[in-house]
């Protein structure tokens, strides 16, 4: 993993002030009267509510007008709150600029692809590279920053919210055309980069370089690859300033700002910014695998700060508003997704929003506190979970140690879902989701890497349509291979190069020596299309094994390796499907096809068997299994995500922290539908072999 700039004195100090496992929400008391205020803290307190988000969205409620500033009502409710014992993670409220600022310089809104200016009237309309938009947020940072630095209830800096917003304006060309002048030097240089000579596209000046616009067919893919990763590092920019700004005013104090999976935004290389990793996650109740994704991405935001404790800043009590069905969560199922979290390197549970707004874009995005108010369920919930999570205060800060990775990459994000590709229906995201469910039903404990993260901790490696790979990545791989790692990996990667360019000599280039075959053509398939799959006819280890492809096939020629499974009609009848090949003292297994589900999990578990990485703890499927570690103690938990009761024969002796009830090893715990266990285990009799991940 890589190894980010968190500041650890920070963090603790931020624990000092805040043990345990952190419970709350956003709060945004101007959208209601100050007699409602009261109430809310009383409330808060009822609930456990520990830290508060506060003044994400109050840029116009703090200055009404340009330089003229108004803190009168955010003094008051800092004031409540830390005379309820409620701590503040305290927000730079850039990412809603108001009125006033997009109608005196309406610069600073932003500029789609099509050149149309946005308008005023939701949120992320700035250009980030607006010298005004800059400034004003500077300012009003440096405003909080003095007015609040060393006020006993401020925990936290919270910059911005969920940044994605990308720009086509002049500014924004300009700064373009200046980044790629630091990342090539010449103009030779990106016209070689860039593959300019195809289409007679070479550039003759400077000048002639723009950002990506509006063209007849498809875009150069290799502009289109460095926009993205200017449009990262150019909002990155904006919270990289801010946080310098807090953190010399207010420097124990830490700073975050809240991923929520966005495309735009490299989170891997800005993890290494912040002082703490923070996520937003409102998986949809009505899509059948949503909390093996929320597992993903909770493993990822683990992973992201090297390991350390992360942040759940944002989840949903009940329904979200932004799909076109939002189904509200059913009873038990807010408590067992806040348990995932934690279970997954979480020492925070927190929501958006504290109080259902009455009015505005989320109004039926619900709330700790609904329209309804104490007698609704969710309410009661919601009491409920606060006042249990303080029974965990003692998991904080514990870590949990991995000898499974598996391969998340923004860069090849973009690049493999750009265009003019063999089939232009790649999901990155789904296919990552579909190999990490597999390990996730067969109980491992995963790390989420780049391959340019060290790769030396893990014994098995799973590489999901990694297309594009840097000479120093293939390199890295097969090191991990030849160091006795096992490795997977799935079609379509080691394609290209970090320019989209083709590695030359035949595909896979960056990986043909490591899987000891070639691929002589890509072939897709339709839509509906499934093709039978049989394990080979010298593969004992897979007997029995079958399959269905879909989607893509791999017309694969073996030069080194051994077939594992091969296609059982069509075009490809006989051929390879599936192969293995040995490789210094590891091997790599490399999937031609997308396989069905069952059979990804059982070729993922043959793997795991070879390299020796046994499940966390036995349980049926449907119940996720994680541990955490400190030096003393192990907690493993246990989560039923099933809709019916599930019985696990416990492997060690231990304590519920849930229940409090102490259990032998061997003997049976029930968990009804919903349900979650946490038992504390003496590190030094739990069976796991895995260490913690770090100091705790």
């Amino acid at each position: 993993m890589s190894e980010p700039r968190m500041s650890d004195p920070r963090m603790n100090t931020f624990r000092r002030r805040l043990p345990g496992v952190v419970y709350g929400g956003d709060y945004n008391p101007e959208q209601w009267p100050k007699e409602v205020w009261q109430e809310d803290v009383r409330l808060m307190r009822a609930a456990g509510v520990r830290l508060v988000s506060l003044g994400i969205f109050s840029w116009a409620a703090l200055e009404p007008a340009d330089g003229r500033f108004d803190f009168s009502w955010l003094d008051e409710i800092m004031d409540l709150l830390w005379a309820n014992g409620i701590h503040v993670n305290l927000a730079t409220p850039n990412a809603a600029p108001p009125p006033w600022l997009a109608t005196d310089f309406p610069e600073i809104l932003s500029v789609d692809r099509q050149g149309v200016r946005h308008g005023i009237g939701s949120r992320g309309h700035f250009c980030p590279s607006s010298p005004v938009y800059r400034d004003r947020s500077r300012r009003i940072a440096i405003k909080l920053a003095e007015r609040y630095g060393k006020h006993p209830g401020l925990a936290m800096w919270h910059i911005g919210n969920e940044y994605h917003s990308d720009c086509f304006c002049d500014r924004c060309d300009d700064r373009f055309r200046a980044w790629l002048r630091q990342r090539y030097g010449t103009l030779d240089e990106l016209n070689r980069r860039w593959g300019t000579a195809f289409w007679s596209q070479r550039y003759s000046d400077w000048s002639q370089v723009h950002l990506p616009q509006p063209v007849r067919g498809w875009g150069n893919p290799s502009r289109e690859l460095d926009f993205s990763r200017f449009t990262s590092d150019n909002l990155l920019e904006l919270v990289t300033e801010e946080r310098d700004l807090l953190h010399a005013i207010t420097p124990d104090v830490p700073a975050t700002t809240n991923f929520f999976g966005c495309r735009l935004t490299d989170s891997h290389r800005w993890a290494r910014e912040l002082d703490v990793v923070a996520f937003d996650c409102y998986p949809d109740p009505g899509k059948p695998h949503s909390m093996a994704v929320a597992a993903f991405q909770y493993d990822m935001m683990r992973s992201l700060g090297g390991g350390r404790p992360w942040m759940l800043m944002e989840q949903a009590a009940g329904a979200v508003s932004q799909w076109k069905t939002n189904q509200v969560k059913q009873p038990g199922r807010m408590r067992l997704g806040s348990y995932q979290a934690v279970a997954h390197g979480s020492d925070a549970v927190m929501f958006f929003q504290w109080r259902a707004s009455p009015q505005g874009q989320e109004k039926f995005h619900s709330a700790m506190l609904p329209h309804g108010g104490e007698k609704t369920r969710t309410w009661q919930e919601v009491k409920a979970l606060g006042n249990e999570l303080r029974l965990l205060d003692e998991v904080a800060t514990a870590r949990t140690g991995a000898r499974v990775a598996i391969v998340w990459d923004w860069q090849n994000w973009w690049a493999v879902e750009g265009c003019a590709h063999p089939d232009n229906t790649f999901d990155y995201r789904d296919t990552v989701a579909r190999h990490h469910r597999a390990l996730w039903n067969s109980h491992v404990a995963v790390d989420v890497v780049t391959l340019d993260d060290d790769l030396s901790p893990f014994r098995v490696l799973v590489v999901p349509n990694q297309y594009l790979m840097t000479p120093q990545q293939s390199a890295a791989v097969r090191k991990f291979v030849e160091d006795g790692g096992h490795l997977v990996v799935s079609y379509f990667s080691g394609i290209v190069d970090e320019d989209d360019r083709i590695v030359e000599g035949g595909y896979p280039g960056a990986l043909r020596e490591i899987i000891g075959a070639h691929v002589q053509e890509f072939s897709p398939l339709p839509a509906e299309a499934v093709v039978p799959i049989r394990a080979a006819a010298d593969k004992a280890a897979l007997d029995g094994f079958s399959a269905t492809a879909s989607g893509w096939q791999d017309d694969l020629e073996m030069e080194t390796a051994r077939p594992l499974a091969v296609y059982g009609e069509g075009h490809l009848a006989g051929k390879a499907a599936v192969i293995e090949h040995e490789l210094g003292r590891g091997r790599a297994v490399y999937i031609g096809t997308r396989l069905d589900d069952e059979a990804l999990q059982a070729l993922v578990r043959h793997v795991l068997d070879l390299a020796g990485v046994r499940p966390v703890h036995a349980a049926p499927r449907g119940v996720e299994v994680t541990e955490r570690r400190t030096r003393t103690s192990v907690y493993l938990f246990l989560l039923n995500h099933r809709q019916d009761k599930a019985t696990v024969t416990l492997d060690r002796s231990g304590t519920d922290l849930i229940t409090g009830r102490h259990i032998e090893a061997g003997e049976t715990l029930v968990l009804d539908a919903a349900d979650a266990a946490v038992v504390r285990s003496p590190a030094a009799s739990s069976p796991s072999t895995e260490p913690p991940s770090g100091d705790s």
